[in-house]
């Protein structure tokens, strides 16, 4: 027997979990999803990832398929069926199925699914030795366009950053907005430290509000270490001193280079390591 998926309003086996070709998830990647960690048989910070996934299908008016407690139930459900103790929850709600047309009221009741299994981003040894990457010359959609804080399954724009990358042998990318200001990478929130202060770009600036951003923000407040939201340019990353990214996949990674500069001293630093292991701390408490 195969992975237990929730389709809808049930458990069935993957083989029999299919959606519609009509469904507007499908042809217009139109609807909100949340990946979320499972660690030691915990839900991570569920009800964030919730409130989040709330707030985007609101934001595109969209109407859930079920109320929080539904889909909560659902999605525990599906951890336990499928054994999950250390893993990844994708949690999908599409338009649901329609016509062909664009209108999105055309979609009678929104489609669910949701996934449990194991995921692991990068290698091990990327977590030890850190990460070299590019900056993409694909900007990070306008925020008059998608707000970045909609978590939606729209995500060629990431993806066509994510194949420079790639395609320059690395295996992330930096995204700058339309003012030329750091974004985020194609799936995780940035951090750099300079001089023992921790800066991170504004949500405005075009990068998702990210739940594991926010637990290490908190996570380093606590430690007495200074974080700043502040708009970052290209400068700021060449000549930091230390550099993270952070996601639920990727969770603390430090980066090690940028278009072919050397971060530090070309390890991931101190900060980075001791934020890392607080944040497997708490992750596993």
């Amino acid at each position: 027997m195969g992975l237990q998926i929730w389709l809808h309003d049930r458990l069935v086996d993957e083989q029999e979990a299919r959606i519609s070709v009509f469904d507007h998830g499908l042809l217009y990647g139109d609807g909100v999803f949340e990946g979320i960690r499972v660690y030691s048989g915990k839900i991570f910070e569920f009800q964030a990832h919730l409130e989040r996934l709330f707030e985007s299908a609101r934001a595109i008016r969209l109407s859930m398929p079920m109320d929080r407690n539904g889909i909560s139930e659902a999605t525990r459900k599906t951890v336990q069926a499928n054994g999950i103790v250390d893993g990844y929850i994708r949690l999908v709600v599409t338009r649901g199925a329609g016509d062909l047309g664009l209108n999105p009221f055309c979609c009678k009741n929104a489609g669910l699914f949701i996934i449990a299994s194991d995921i692991q981003l990068y290698p091990n040894e990327f977590y030890e030795k850190g990460l070299k990457i590019i900056s993409a010359t694909t900007q990070r959609n306008h925020p008059l366009a998608l707000p970045p804080q909609i978590k939606s399954l729209n995500y060629l724009n990431n993806i066509m950053a994510k194949i420079e990358a790639i395609d320059a042998g690395v295996i992330e990318a930096i995204m700058y907005n339309h003012l030329g200001y750091v974004a985020e990478a194609t799936g995780d929130n940035v951090f750099i430290i300079q001089k023992g202060t921790i800066y991170t770009p504004p949500v405005q600036a075009g990068s998702l509000d990210g739940i594991t951003r926010a637990v290490v923000i908190r996570l380093a407040r606590e430690e007495g270490m200074e974080v700043v939201e502040r708009n970052l340019v290209r400068f700021d990353l060449y000549t930091c001193d230390e550099f993270f990214l952070t996601g639920t996949a990727a969770e603390v990674i430090g980066v090690v280079g940028i278009d072919g500069r050397i971060v530090g001293d070309g390890n991931p630093g101190p900060i980075t390591r001791r934020l890392r292991e607080k944040f497997f701390a708490y992750a596993h408490s």
